[in-house]
C-alpha cells in the first residue's frame, strides 16, 4: 500500500483540476507507483507468487486506463507517459 503522503503528492501532481482525485491520469500515476514498489519487493522475494498475481492485475488495469486515455485524448496520454517515464 502507498503511504498517505505519497498518494496525496501524486494526486497533487497529476490532477486536472482542484477537486480531481479520480481522473485517469491520477489513477495511472498511483498504479505505476504501486507497480514499482511491487517490483522492488520481487527482487528480494522471488517466490511470492500470490503477490505476483496482484502485480499482473495492476499492470492490466493500468494498460486499460492508458488505452482509454489514448483513445479519448492522445495529448493527455503523451503527457502522462512522459511524466511517468513508462514508455521508451
Amino acid at each position: 500500500m502507498l503511504a498517505t503522503a505519497t498518494k496525496t503528492e501524486l494526486i497533487e501532481r497529476f490532477r486536472t483540476h482542484d477537486t480531481d482525485t479520480g481522473s485517469p491520469e491520477v489513477q495511472i500515476a498511483i498504479l505505476s507507483t504501486r507497480i514499482r514498489e511491487l517490483n522492488e519487493h520481487f527482487n528480494t522475494h522471488k517466490k511470492d507468487h500470490a503477490s505476483r498475481r496482484g502485480l499482473l492485475m495492476l499492470v492490466s488495469k493500468r494498460r486499460r486506463l492508458l488505452d482509454y486515455l489514448k483513445a479519448n485524448d492522445a495529448d493527455r496520454y503523451r503527457d502522462v507517459i512522459a511524466k511517468l517515464g513508462i514508455r521508451k
